[in-house]
């Protein structure tokens, strides 16, 4: 059986193909390659135009120096506000995978009245930018302020997140439920023995998703917080950034600090992750 002619590639096209790729993969780094050298630089030499991204005179004095300031005690602690993050963004996170998970399988899966309406009030709550809802919710939630619940539990239920898991459910043959119930498993035991286990790409999708938007909410924490006891991250970047004069190797080697985690969850992740976007594109 011979190959169609379209599907191959000359050696020179293949060539030329990874070159491309490459180019493409090197600007889209040059970001993050600039923030790391930065960070290892002398504050003076960051700023310096494309000497800036020669590695040269590089130390750790930077980051020695971001923990030194944050941990003295005018301006609190760096892993105090680092736990607050991940203690934030593992609630988020790992709440939102049951709730979201559980909504998107009543609505994907379970047939009941009035599902097709409240899938399509789904669609539309993905059409608001929080921006539009925040003042509201910041009245609404004032007397809670400066504490840790309120800034992880207005964000566990997200319509992004139910749509991704609905999409995914579709996908999963009938006939494995089916043949489930005529064992004897009910809508419970069906989804978390057979529906979640099957499910690995579009959880590790919606975790690093949600992860990686939450550990970077910036608007919310500025309206709620205002006690440096519960402040994430984030926030904390900012007041050291506009400390004056500004430090620009340190606050790069903040950056990359504030950078890790987001790598480590995706590193974690990234089978099952590459996996749901490899499937998403072949089925849709």
């Amino acid at each position: 059986m011979s190959m169609n002619p379209g599907l191959t590639r000359t050696p020179l096209r293949r060539f030329l193909d990874y070159a491309v790729l490459s180019v493409l993969a090197f600007v889209f780094a040059l970001p993050a390659i600039y923030l790391l050298i930065g960070s290892l630089k002398p504050s003076g030499e960051v700023l310096n135009g494309l000497s800036g991204f020669l590695p040269t005179n590089l130390s750790f004095d930077n980051y020695t120096a971001v923990l030194d300031s944050l941990n003295s005690e005018s301006t609190g602690y760096f892993w105090r506000f680092m736990g607050i993050s991940l203690l934030v963004a593992f609630v988020v996170v790992t709440g939102g995978l049951f709730v979201n998970s559980m909504a998107a399988y009543g609505l994907s899966r379970l047939k009941w009245r009035g599902q097709n309406a409240v899938f399509t009030l789904v669609l539309l709550l993905m059409l608001i930018p929080f921006e539009s809802v925040a003042v509201p919710l910041f009245y609404m939630f004032n007397d809670q302020r400066n504490t840790l619940p309120i800034l992880a539990l207005p964000f566990i239920a997200n319509a992004f997140s139910v749509y991704q898991f609905h999409t995914f459910f579709r996908t999963i043959p009938p006939s494995i439920e089916e043949a489930a119930r005529i064992d004897g498993a009910g809508p419970w035991r069906t989804f978390f023995a057979i529906i979640v286990p099957m499910s690995k790409p579009a959880f590790a999708s919606v975790a690093i998703l949600t992860f990686l938007i939450q550990w970077g909410s910036f608007l919310w924490p500025v309206l709620m917080v205002s006690d440096p006891a519960v402040r994430p991250l984030p926030l904390e970047m900012s007041v050291f950034q506009a400390q004056l004069p500004p430090d620009w190797g340190q606050i790069l080697a903040f950056g990359v600090l504030l950078v890790l985690p987001v790598l480590v969850v995706f590193v974690f992740f990234q089978r099952w992750f590459v996996q749901g976007v490899a499937s998403s594109a072949v089925k849709g």
